[in-house]
């Protein structure tokens, strides 16, 4: 398959190579050794995030534990300081 570059900086990328990985608004662009290396990235939204949360039945205790446990592995006990509350700084849906 043959992609032309445009006087832009844009490339075009063939239907059947963009099939042949799916379904992809974004991609992770790495250049190794004069190969460029497009990699087909799926952002999930936040909606999706809290689904697979719900799905895991985690609650917010789950995640501040999991956090400060998080902290407290890297830096050591000095680090795990007491967690805020995250439903001040949650956005309304």
């Amino acid at each position: 398959m043959l992609a032309k570059l445009t006087a832009k900086n844009q490339l075009t990328l063939p239907k059947a190579a963009t099939a042949a990985v799916g379904a992809a608004e974004y991609f992770d662009v790495q250049a190794r050794d004069g190969v460029i290396i497009l990699t087909p990235v799926r952002l999930q939204r936040a909606d999706a995030v809290r689904a697979k949360l719900a799905e895991l039945s985690l609650t917010e205790q789950d995640i501040d534990a999991a956090i400060a446990w998080a902290r407290q592995r890297v830096a050591g006990p000095a680090a795990a300081a007491p967690a805020k509350s995250r439903k001040a700084a949650r956005p309304k849906p």
